[in-house]
């Protein structure tokens, strides 16, 4: 079946022909600790959860943050397929171009068990906000630069004493969301 798979250390996209089985995705990566993201149409990437700790390389696939390897699958409904993306189109959404706060950020938390992806919830009263580490890191680099100072600061600081790198993603999202007029408790 035909795949597509992102080595980030050498910034290349490849074509596989790959023997989908039950564990096909969990052998690409050496890994059972897999990230799944749903933003290309008719198409699946998986990417290793453990990509952050092991020093991997972050890039973009349009908005999304990606760090390390990642493996392309054609999907219908729930159901793996043949990518049918041509190689062409998908090295157009690729930006390897990733600022010094991300990859400062992740370096910091290259010893933490943190997944960037890991949904919590933050609440107004009655409303709720599903928000990830990812959400913070990407809503923290558009910041001014005392602020990302203030931030990275502050990670190392919890990074050095051990402390949760969750609670302190939990913080900043609440922080950032008080910077922006939603007031949370």
């Amino acid at each position: 079946m035909r795949a597509l798979s992102i080595d980030s250390a050498n910034q290349e996209v490849k074509e596989l022909d790959l023997d989908i089985k039950a564990n096909t995705v969990y052998s690409f990566f050496n890994s059972i600790s897999i990230d799944e993201f749903g933003i290309l149409k008719n198409h699946i990437i998986y990417s290793d959860t453990d990509a952050i700790s092991n020093g991997k390389k972050p890039y973009f696939i349009g908005e999304q943050l990606i760090v390390g390897d990642a493996l392309i699958l054609g999907q219908v409904e729930q159901s793996e397929t043949e990518a049918t993306m041509p190689i062409a189109d998908l090295e157009k959404l690729i930006n390897y171009d990733v600022s010094e706060f991300i990859t400062s950020t992740l370096e910091l938390l290259k010893d933490s068990d943190i997944s960037l992806y890991k949904v919590f919830e933050l609440a107004k009263k009655e409303e709720k906000y599903q928000l990830n580490p990812e959400w913070v890191v990407y809503t923290f680099n558009i910041a001014d630069d005392k602020t990302k100072t203030y931030f990275l600061d502050e990670l190392k600081k919890v990074v050095d004493a051990k402390e949760s790198a969750e609670d302190f993603m939990f913080k900043m999202a609440a922080l950032a969301l008080n910077a922006m007029g939603w007031f949370y408790i």
